[in-house]
Formats: structure tokens, C-alpha cells, sequence
């Protein structure tokens, strides 16, 4: 599953030198744009900058943390600092937005000493996407890390789109943090969090003509998933640890406490829009999967799923055997079963529907509820996966009965020791062959890669809040068109969509056409379709065909054009075809020139574009004439297309 190589070709020479307070580390891309610069300051602070195309893009910002080896943030001399190296990479990610990816870096690292002389190494990455560096720390024992002090400093005309980050306990049930709140647009930086703890990664910046996105990568159980402060004085973000409580058990630190210390990767991309849309650096910078573990199996693909729409009621014998019917209807890959299957239905009935399933061609997948004591949540099956042993035995009992993945939801936040149940259940998943879809859960940090069977991960207000309350049905529209520039950036994303029916009890704002473009806009490994079998049967013949051919993984992606919250138009390539998709959440229409020279099989005068009708819930399909390589399309409010070349 994983193929990896590794050509070292030295860039240039530093030399040793134990007389820190005059040297720096400079470390390019490969193209030569991009740079950052680590030194330390006469006072002894460790300090970086980053430039592009020698222009400021994080001003002066601190580097160092301080653990129990002392303070490495102050009183600091840099005793080593290694020789660029130029690597490349190639790996396969099934669930990413690139399921084949080759990415090259130039790499180097520093070594801090402090006034105890013990040492901290700072590793650093520059590809032409953007910047990251990661602390390594080891010791004979167990080292507890009580600050980080990375901080990322804006000019203060920068302007920011930001997740807040929510307190622990809070929202239903005490199931927060999980990534699941409404985002900022626009705001000045230095601008407090909304919730009064931090921001979540990742958060997007505009910084003169740069666009930058900080977040994190390669986060193992050796660290605590971290997130940004809630104060950032004249636009310097720092770092901070997860909330009290956000630990599977009350007594467990939330800094992070290891032998090996080796800290997430501090990401910052660099570029044009399209340069933060495309980029996968997140899966880049994460551990690679272990070549010891078969993961030939891992499929990804489309479900059908009743809950979305339908709700609790919807989890009965009958209801799923008819989404079953309905998935291998549509040619689609899965079932998704939710949650209180175990009492609504029962595990014999569900290996009668397993069983049914495979007759179809469709693989079963159950919901699980992740929690101990962490929250109040009562659905089931609860606390079966929190132990090893149970959770082995759970995943053995329902593999043997034919089911093929699980979607785990509720998780405490992310403490270490909520890092280490995710790795663990990960690792036992594979063992049982199961694929794994987590739910109220935190941010992708590259596991994906790690771990081929990890296919999506929700951390997003998805459909179903859209359901839940009308005001969330009327941000809808602004929301799903900041997506592509922040949270999906960075890994597979559960959001749930297309839905062409109505919604209980609200009145949904997105046109059908805006839903079908959602196939494309948004990437997960397996993505699980809210519209049900009888609003689809209502559907045109071209759309059914449309929803089952659609591809099972992606190749390529590329930003056509957009603006966070407003528009966004961007295409995926599969195979020998490219997917072309736009929506539009602005009060006017936006008008978009395509420029199809840039995709090699538009070589037709024109091409059938499928967007709303003139009705209200309605289709049509339209053919577009090119001229010149050009493709026009006006996007009406709250409207999208789609088009396959």
C-alpha cells in the first residue's frame, strides 16, 4: 500500500558550531520562493521568520517549549545545525484528495542547548507548498512538556477565517470540543476567540497578496493535539494545549508526557489561493503506514445513509434493508447503519442485513459510540471500544458477521491519552479489517496516510446541524463555501451532502444544483450521501446516471477560482476524466471564466453542464458552447453546477 523513496542530495554546508548567538539556519524550497530563517537573539530566544519571494510573511515569531528538561524558550545557544538535504517522496493515500502523491522538500534541523545543557532539536521541511518544523526531545524517562512557545506573528492589516475552538463539556451531553462550530470570515487578526479558548486548526490568513494556512501534521501519542490561543496580541498566535477534562480518563495529564517527545509539525502554507486548496502537505508531513500491515483491502467509495434526513426512527430491520437496496441501486459501495442499531435491531438481525448486503454488492457499516465517562451520551453501542480487549473481541464479533467498517463518534478532545485511543483503535481496526469513519472527533492530522483504513473524519458543522436548526439551514450556503479553503484542506472530510429533498420542518437555501456540485467540492474516502431513495427515484435519468458513476478516489485537484465564504469553482480529476464544479452563497449571481486548455480532454466546442431548472427543487442539463478554450458560466445565488469532461 505504501512505496516510498528517499534520494539525500546536499544542498549546502553549515558549519558546526558551538558559538550559537552568531549563526542562523536558512532553509528554501525547491523552488527557491519560499524560506524561513531560525536564529536565536541576543537575549537568547529562539527565534524564525518566513519569507516568500523574499517578502514577510510571519514576522519575527518565538520558537522553543519548556518541559522538564528545562526552558528552551530563553537562555538558549544553538549547538549544532545540520546540512540541507533534498528529499522526495512518493506514498499512496487512498482517502486523500490525491490518492497517488509525490511530494519533494529540503530539509535541516537545529539544536538548542540551555542553561542545564540539555538539548532540543528543531527539524525543519520547505516545500513549495509551504513551511513546517516539529521539536524532537528524548531522555532516559518520561519528559513532561508544560508550554509550548511556537507563536506565528501577522502584520496587523492581515485578516483571518477562524474555527473557535469550543470549551470542554460543553454543547449536548458535554460532547464538546468537536471541531463543530460556525466560523469567523474576515476578522482582523489579533481578534479574541469567540468561545474564549483558542482557535482550532486549521485557520486560514490573508497576509498582503499571500494566503496562509497554519495547522498541524504527523500528531502521534507521543504530543497532545494542540490548537491556537484565544488572545493574540497584535496578531502573534502561540500555541496551546488542550483544555483540562479533554483526556479519556480525569486523572491523565493534558500536556504531553514521553520518553520521545516528537511534536505534530507546525504547517504553514504558503501561496495563492489555489496553492492552500491543493496542497497536501498534511498527509506529506504524517507518519507513513507500516509495511508490515496489509492494507490491499482498504476501498474507498459512496454510501447510502438513512439517519441524515430520517433520524433516530430510521434505525429499524426494514428501513435498512431498503437503503441496502437503495445503495446497490445506485451502484454505490456502502450502508452506513447508525446509531442504537444494537437495540433498535440487534446484532443477529444485523448479520441477517450483512449478509443481505453482500447478495448486493454492499458492505454494512455500524456506528459506535467512542465514550467512557467523558461525556453523557446515551447512545449506543457505548464503552465497548474503550478497553483493548473488549474492543478486539467487538471487532472480531462484528467482522466475522461480514461488517466491513465502523463510524466511531464522541471523542473527549484531544489530550495524549485521546491521541492514543485513536492510534489504537486504528491499529486494532486494520488487524479485523475494518475501514474507520470518526465522528465528533478533532481535526485530520495526516492519519489518512498513517493509517489507509481511517477513510474520513467529521470535525465540521455538518448536514446534520442543518437539520436541526433553521438558522444553521440559512448559513448553509455561506458554510459549505468556506470548506474547500480551510477544514477540507487538510485532510478527508465527513460533511455528509447532497440532499435534493426537503427538510423536516425547515427550509433548505441551497438550490439542487448547489447540492450536486457538493460531489465534487467537498473530498472524503468514503462519502456517506444524505438524499434518500424516494426524493431520488424523483430525479432526472441524467442525474441518477451522474450519482452512480462517480469516481471512488481522485488523482488530482485544482482551484479554479472562488473567495472564502463567498464562491468557489475547482475541479477533480479521476482517471482520464476532470469533474468541474462551482457553488455560489453570495445575495447576487457571480459570473466565472474556465479556461479548459488547462485540462486536456476539453477538446469539444462544447460541454453539458448540469444545473438547477426552472423550478424550485428542479434540474436541467445545458449544453455550453467554448470559445477560444474558454468556458463561461454565471452561478445564480445560492446555485452551482457541474460538468464532466
Amino acid at each position: 500500500m505504501q512505496k516510498s523513496f528517499l534520494s539525500i542530495i546536499s544542498i549546502c554546508l553549515i558549519a558546526f558550531s558551538m558559538q550559537a548567538t552568531t549563526k542562523k539556519l536558512i532553509v528554501t524550497s525547491p523552488n527557491g520562493k519560499l524560506a524561513i530563517e531560525a536564529s536565536v537573539t541576543p537575549k537568547g530566544a529562539p527565534v524564525y521568520t518566513v519569507k516568500n519571494n523574499n517578502q514577510p510573511v510571519i514576522l519575527q515569531s518565538a520558537l522553543g517549549l519548556v518541559s522538564d528538561q528545562g526552558d528552551f524558550s530563553n537562555n538558549v545557544k544553538i549547538s549544532q545545525i545540520s546540512l540541507v538535504t533534498k528529499i522526495t517522496v512518493t506514498y499512496n493515500s487512498p482517502a486523500e484528495k490525491r490518492a497517488n502523491r509525490t511530494y519533494t522538500a529540503n530539509s535541516a534541523s537545529l539544536t538548542l542547548i540551555n542553561a542545564n545543557k540539555k538539548t532540543l532539536t528543531i527539524e525543519f521541511k520547505a516545500t513549495n507548498e509551504g513551511i513546517a518544523f516539529r521539536y524532537l526531545q528524548t531522555a532516559q524517562s518520561p519528559i513532561a512538556v508544560k508550554t509550548e512557545k511556537t507563536s506565528f506573528k501577522f502584520d496587523p492589516t492581515a485578516k483571518a477565517w477562524m474555527h473557535p475552538y469550543a470549551k470542554v463539556k460543553d454543547g449536548w451531553c458535554e460532547t464538546q470540543p468537536s471541531y463543530e462550530e460556525q466560523y469567523e470570515y474576515e476578522i482582523p487578526v489579533g481578534t479574541p476567540s469567540v468561545l474564549g479558548v483558542g482557535w482550532t486548526f486549521p485557520a486560514l490568513f490573508k497576509t498582503g497578496n499571500n494566503w496562509v494556512l497554519i495547522t498541524e501534521a504527523g500528531l502521534t501519542p507521543d504530543y497532545a493535539g494542540t490548537h491556537l490561543s484565544h488572545l493574540s496580541p497584535n496578531g502573534e498566535y502561540s500555541i496551546a494545549f488542550p483544555q483540562k477534562g479533554e483526556t479519556v480518563k480525569a486523572t491523565d495529564p493534558e500536556y504531553p508526557v514521553s520518553a520521545n517527545i516528537t511534536s505534530p509539525w507546525r504547517v504553514i502554507v504558503i501561496g495563492s489561493l489555489a496553492t492552500v486548496v491543493e496542497s497536501q502537505m498534511v498527509s506529506d508531513l504524517a507518519k507513513p503506514a507500516d509495511k508490515a500491515v496489509d492494507y490491499s483491502w482498504v476501498k474507498t467509495g459512496i454510501a447510502s445513509w438513512s439517519w441524515g434526513v430520517l433520524h433516530d426512527e430510521s434505525v429499524n430491520y426494514e428501513t435498512s434493508k431498503q437503503f441496502i437496496e437503495y445503495a446497490s441501486d445506485m451502484k454505490w459501495d456502502y450502508c452506513l447503519i447508525d446509531a442504537d442499531w444494537d437495540r433498535r435491531i440487534g446484532y443477529d438481525k444485523i448479520k441477517e442485513l450483512a449478509d443481505y448486503a453482500k447478495t448486493k454488492n454492499v458492505g454494512v457499516i455500524l456506528w459506535y459510540n467512542s465514550s467512557g465517562a467523558w461525556n453523557t451520551t446515551v447512545y449506543s453501542p457505548k464503552g465497548a471500544l474503550v478497553e483493548r480487549d473488549a474492543r478486539r473481541a467487538e471487532f472480531k464479533r462484528i467482522h466475522d458477521m461480514g461488517i466491513v467498517g465502523v463510524k466511531v463518534d464522541f471523542w473527549p478532545g484531544d489530550g495524549q491519552s485521546a491521541i492514543q485511543y485513536y492510534y489504537d483503535m486504528l491499529k486494532d481496526a486494520a488487524d479485523f479489517h475494518l475501514l474507520v469513519n470518526f465522528h465528533g472527533t478533532t481535526v485530520p492530522r495526516g492519519w489518512s496516510r498513517t493509517f489507509p483504513n481511517l477513510v474520513s473524519m467529521e470535525a465540521i458543522r455538518g448536514f446534520e446541524f442543518t437539520t436541526f436548526d433553521q438558522i444553521d439551514t440559512d448559513k448553509a450556503p455561506k458554510h459549505l463555501t468556506m470548506m474547500p479553503y480551510a477544514r477540507n484542506v487538510v485532510g478527508p472530510m465527513d460533511f455528509t451532502p447532497v440532499c435534493f429533498g426537503e427538510i423536516v420542518g425547515k427550509k433548505r437555501r441551497t438550490s439542487n444544483g448547489f447540492e450536486i456540485a457538493l460531489t465534487v467540492i467537498l473530498q472524503s474516502g468514503v462519502s456517506h450521501y444524505v438524499e434518500i431513495p424516494e426524493s431520488m427515484a424523483k430525479q432526472p435519468d441524467y442525474v441518477k446516471t451522474y450519482m452512480q458513476t462517480l469516481p471512488r478516489h481522485w488523482d488530482d485537484v485544482k482551484l479554479i477560482d472562488g473567495f472564502p465564504g463567498k464562491y468557489v469553482v475547482m475541479a477533480r480529476k479521476s482517471g482520464n476524466k476532470w469533474y468541474l464544479a462551482g457553488i455560489n452563497s453570495q445575495k447576487e449571481s457571480q459570473k466565472v471564466s474556465i479556461d479548459l486548455s488547462k485540462f486536456k480532454n476539453a477538446i469539444s466546442n462544447r460541454v453539458t453542464l448540469i444545473t438547477d431548472g426552472d423550478r424550485d427543487r428542479s434540474f436541467s442539463q445545458q449544453q455550453v458552447t467554448i470559445s477560444n478554450n474558454k468556458l463561461e458560466v454565471e452561478i445564480k445565488p445560492n446555485s452551482g453546477f457541474t460538468i464532466v469532461l
